[in-house]
C-alpha cells in the first residue's frame, strides 16, 4: 500500500501568478485537492496483478498520472512498483509493451510511463520500445509508397486497419526526445547515431501523413480539403463526418506537428491554432459533442502546453485563459468518489479509471507553469 502518501500536499506554488495563467492560489488548491481525490481513486482500482484492467495502455495512463504528481511519488511505492512489474511482463521481443491487438497505442503510452519513471535502468527499454514505434511506420521500408494515404503514419500493429492521426499523435509524443544542443550529437556512438537517423525520418515522413489529415489546401495533396485549418481523423475520413474537422483532432495535429519539430509560425500550425480560436470550449469536443470529451480535454491540455499558449483569443477578441476555464470546467463534474465519467460511452469513456487518468494528468498539465516542486529534495 501507498500508506495514504497522496494526504501530502502536491505542490508547493509560486505566489507569483502572471495574468495569461489566471489561475490563483484558491484555485491552485482546488485543483491539488482534486488531483489527490483522482489519484485515490485511482489507487483503489489497482488489480491484484498490478496492473488496472489488465490493460497495458490504461496501466501506463495510470503510472503516469501518479508520477507526474509529485517527485515523492516512485517506484518505491508499492503500488508503482507492481504496476511496472505488469508492464514489464508485457514487453515482447521486438520491444513492443502490449497485450492486446492495439500494439503501437499500449506501446507508445506505456514509453511515457517508464520516461516519467525517471530511472535510467529503463533507458533500454525505452529505446527499443520507441525503434518497434518507427519500425511500425509505413513507409518504403515496408513498402508502402510515398502516394498512399498510409504513409508516415503508424499501424496498430497486428491488424492492417488504415493508419489514424489518434494513434499517429501517441506515437510522436513518445518518440520525441529531449531537445539536444547541436554539438550532443558529436558524443553519440554509431548505433545512438543510427537511432536519431532513424527517428529524424520518422518524424519527416509522420509530417506528410499529418499534412493529410489537415484540411489545408496549399498542403494537402488528397482532393478531400475542405480548407478549413482543422484535422480529420484519417486522410479522407472525419468521425465528425465527411471530412469535416473536429476538435480533439486538431488538438492532436497541433502537438503533433509541434512535436514534429515544426515552428509555430509556420502557416500549417497557424491553420490549425485559427480553427481553434473559431472553435474555442471546454464544453464539448467541437462538432463532437460529448464524444471523445475527455481524451478532447487531456490532447487540448498537452497540445496548448507544448506550443506555449496560455491565451486563446476568440474571433470577437475575447482572451479564454484555457487554464484556469479547462480546470474549472473539471473541478465542478468530478464524481463524489473522486472519479470522472462520460455518460457517452463512445471510446471507452464510459470507463471511470480511463476518464480519471486523462482528467488527473489534464489537472497537472494546467498546473504545470506553477510547479515548483523541484525546490524539494529529490526523492526519486
Amino acid at each position: 500500500m501507498m500508506h495514504r502518501l497522496l494526504i501530502i500536499p502536491l505542490f508547493i506554488f509560486s505566489s507569483l501568478v502572471t495574468p495569461q495563467q489566471r489561475i490563483d492560489l484558491s484555485m491552485q488548491k482546488e485543483i491539488e485537492h482534486a488531483i489527490i481525490r483522482g489519484l485515490e481513486y485511482l489507487h483503489d482500482q489497482q488489480d491484484k496483478n498490478g496492473s488496472w484492467q489488465q490493460h497495458t495502455a490504461i496501466t501506463g495512463l495510470v503510472l503516469s498520472s501518479f508520477l507526474r504528481a509529485h517527485p515523492a511519488i516512485s517506484e518505491q511505492d508499492s503500488i508503482i512498483a507492481r504496476g511496472f512489474n505488469f508492464l514489464k511482463s508485457c514487453i515482447h521481443d521486438n520491444g513492443g509493451i502490449y497485450n492486446d491487438d492495439m500494439q503501437t497505442y499500449s506501446t507508445s503510452i506505456c514509453i511515457m510511463a517508464f520516461k516519467d519513471a525517471d530511472n535510467f535502468l529503463y533507458d533500454p527499454i525505452i529505446r527499443n520500445a520507441q525503434s518497434f514505434i518507427i519500425s511500425m511506420q509505413k513507409s518504403e521500408e515496408n513498402d508502402v509508397p510515398p502516394d498512399s494515404i498510409n504513409y508516415g503514419g503508424v499501424s496498430y500493429g497486428k491488424d492492417d486497419k488504415p493508419c489514424n492521426l489518434s494513434n499517429l499523435q501517441w506515437a510522436l509524443e513518445a518518440v520525441a526526445s529531449e531537445e539536444q544542443a547541436p554539438d550532443d550529437t558529436l558524443h553519440l556512438n554509431l548505433a545512438e547515431k543510427k537511432f536519431e537517423e532513424k527517428r529524424t525520418l520518422f518524424f519527416d515522413r509522420a509530417i506528410q501523413f499529418l499534412q493529410r489529415c489537415q484540411n489545408l489546401k496549399a498542403y494537402n495533396d488528397q482532393s478531400c480539403s475542405v480548407d478549413d485549418g482543422g484535422f480529420m481523423y484519417s486522410p479522407g475520413t472525419s468521425k465528425a463526418g465527411e471530412t469535416h474537422s473536429y476538435g480533439s483532432m486538431t488538438y492532436a495535429g497541433l502537438k503533433s506537428f509541434i512535436h514534429a519539430s515544426v515552428s509555430r509560425s509556420d502557416p500549417r500550425v497557424q491553420a490549425a491554432l485559427e480553427w481553434l480560436q473559431k472553435h474555442y470550449t471546454v464544453k464539448e469536443n467541437p462538432a463532437m459533442g460529448m464524444q471523445g470529451l475527455y481524451y478532447y480535454y487531456h490532447t487540448m491540455a498537452k497540445a496548448l502546453s507544448v506550443a506555449d499558449i496560455d491565451v486563446i483569443t476568440t474571433a470577437k477578441q475575447k482572451n479564454h485563459y484555457w487554464r484556469h476555464e479547462l480546470a474549472d470546467q473539471l473541478l465542478q463534474i468530478q464524481n463524489a468518489d473522486g472519479s470522472w465519467v462520460n455518460s457517452n460511452g463512445r471510446w471507452w469513456e464510459n470507463n471511470p479509471v480511463l476518464v480519471t487518468a486523462y482528467v488527473v494528468l489534464s489537472l497537472e498539465q494546467v498546473l504545470e507553469p506553477f510547479n515548483t516542486s523541484s525546490l524539494l529534495p529529490d526523492q526519486r
